[in-house]
């Protein structure tokens, strides 16, 4: 058995304790980056209007996703170069950072700039968690673990605006970045003392820094026109017309250099392997889908039904348990059969239910209703997003993972900020014309644009239903309008390609070379971590002696890029 350059050397075998210790370290990460996506939300009024700053509102959550988008493929692909931990580590420093200078920062530009450094450091918490994750548990038991992720993901999505308003009304919107600090110093010091990450031996490739820089600029140009467009630039406006036009010359040159690097930020091979696409496109849908319902749901409630930013967000708890039943379950269920592409068919087909539900709501909806379908919602999004990772991981060379991880991610990013974009247009052009002709007493010079719940709060009682009842009829359309989405994912879940999950966390699977990698880092590893019980796969079993051997697996040969364990 040859190894390559990217193997990974030996260490020792991770102990229960070590596991324990290393897995919370991993749902931290996981929580502090999801929530920092969302928990400024409900803090925004406040903080725009202490740092007189509202004409710059948007790019508070903006520079925060651009950064994180960013770095996604570049943490990734750095992972798998230099190693894991060191690059988990320096993300968490780097989170960290930004969350004190934001809690201190004295003006939206300081903000604007310490939220974009907070994002640079999130991106690749992210990314971080799942890549080790695959480091040190087997795609066969590596469900359960990933339901939790998933679970920790939706939770913090959304409660994250729940949080957010509770801390502003109660303490300060500084609060906001500094609940920060405890929970990421308990993750920097599980993962220091307990993780022994495998670190890559043998000569490492040149790194793609060409590629890198192309693909932060693609990002970023996709990014901006997505939050600018039809809101602070209409969409035929030169700015944005200008971004449309750098992305696409951005990606181009971006395919044209990365097929002819060494060692690419993200390997145009892994779009050749089926279990790599349709996850990475069904993970599209279900994010916009999910960000759909998050990003104007509490908008709903708030201006239809008149309820405070904190009673908005308690009143999306349904999703959150929906997805954490869902998430943890089918984990277990993945684990315990080594079946998985069951659930993102039925995940998909729970979140077009879901969305049609949401689409028959209206201000006389009693809340029994809307909390039944925030609750198939849930379970749609928990039976799928995180099982889509799982299926990539055990699809690719081990040597990959990493890369694999953050390209699902940032194709998931991606997508869910150009669907927000498209919704979000939609939504402005039927409020619109809703409330044309609709008096707003005068209100902000009848931009709607301006309207917030305070602001409606303060107008006649009558104008207040005229209102309301314009925003009843624009939102719910907007949910079955996402519906053909939903099915979009389906009908591709239907088609990934159900392979037998690995026994090893880095094993069974191909390398470049056309050789089996050896699983050298998780040597011994099943039995102290799993108690060596391993179940069945398709009416056989593994032994854990056997597994942690390094026996040369059986391989299917219709997927050369899989091995059986």
């Amino acid at each position: 058995m040859t190894t390559t350059a990217s193997a990974t050397s030996r260490s020792a075998p991770l102990t229960r304790s070590q596991f324990r210790w290393t897995f919370t370290g991993l749902l931290l990460a996981m929580l502090l980056a999801a929530l920092d996506q969302t928990i400024v939300a409900t803090a925004l009024p406040t903080i725009v209007g202490e740092l007189n700053g509202l004409e710059h509102l948007s790019w508070v959550v903006t520079a925060y996703l651009l950064a994180a988008t960013i770095g996604l493929p570049i943490y990734g692909k750095t992972g798998d170069v230099i190693g894991r931990k060191p690059v988990f580590i320096f993300a968490i420093v780097v989170f960290l950072i930004g969350s004190i200078l934001s809690g201190i920062a004295q003006d939206m530009t300081q903000l604007i700039a310490f939220r974009a450094l907070q994002g640079l450091g999130g991106g690749g918490l992210m990314i971080g968690a799942q890549a080790i994750l695959g480091d040190i548990v087997s795609p066969r038991e590596r469900g359960k673990y990933m339901g939790l992720i998933g679970a920790v993901f939706g939770l913090s999505s959304v409660g994250g605006p729940l949080i957010g308003g509770f801390l502003t009304d109660y303490l300060t919107w500084r609060w906001v970045f500094y609940v920060n600090m405890p929970l990421g110093l308990v993750a920097l010091a599980t993962v220091i003392f307990a993780l022994h990450a495998n670190r890559p031996t043998g000569q490492r490739k040149p790194i793609d820094l060409l590629g890198m820089v192309l693909l932060g600029a693609t990002s970023t140009a996709i990014v901006l026109t997505t939050s600018w467009g039809g809101t602070t630039y209409e969409w035929g406006d030169p700015v944005i017309v200008g971004l449309i036009i750098g992305a696409v010359l951005g990606m181009a040159l971006f395919i044209f250099v990365d097929t002819r690097a060494s060692d690419p930020v993200i390997p145009l091979s892994l779009f050749r392997d089926r279990n790599f696409v349709l996850p990475s496109a069904v993970g599209l849908t279900i994010g916009i889908s999910l960000f759909v319902a998050v990003a104007y749901m509490p908008t709903f409630l708030q201006m239809v039904n008149g309820v405070t930013a904190t009673q908005s967000g308690l009143m999306l708890i349904p999703m959150t348990v929906g997805l954490l039943f869902a998430a943890i379950i089918s984990g277990r269920l993945i684990s315990a059969t080594g079946r998985y592409k069951i659930y993102p068919i039925i995940g998909t087909a729970l979140v077009a239910v879901g969305l049609i539900m949401l689409s028959r709501i209206d201000q006389n909806t009693p809340y029994w209703y809307l909390a039944s379908s925030l609750v198939v919602l849930g379970l749609g999004v928990g039976a799928a997003m995180q099982n889509l990772t799982l299926i990539v991981q055990n699809s690719v060379p081990g040597e990959v993972m990493g890369t694999a991880t953050s390209a699902q991610n940032y194709v998931r990013q991606i997508g869910a900020s150009v669907g927000i974009a498209v919704f979000g247009s939609v939504f402005i052009s039927r409020l619109t014309s809703e409330m044309s002709g609709t008096p707003i007493g005068g209100a902000q010079g009848g931009n709607i644009s301006s309207l917030t719940p305070e602001i409606l709060a303060g107008l006649p009682e009558a104008v207040q239903r005229t209102i309301a009842g314009a925003f009843s009829t624009a939102m719910p359309p907007l949910f079955l309008y996402a519906v053909p989405v939903a099915l979009a994912g389906l009908a591709l879940a239907l088609f990934i390609e159900e392979r037998p999950l690995s026994a090893h966390p880095t094993a069974g699977r191909m390398s470049g070379s056309g050789v089996a990698d050896a699983a050298p880092v998780m040597d011994g590893v099943a039995e102290p971590l799993f108690d060596g019980a391993l179940a069945s796969v398709e009416g056989g079993s593994v032994s854990p002696r056997r597994a942690a051997s390094g026996a040369a697996p059986e391989h299917d040969g219709r997927v050369p890029m899989h091995a059986r364990s």
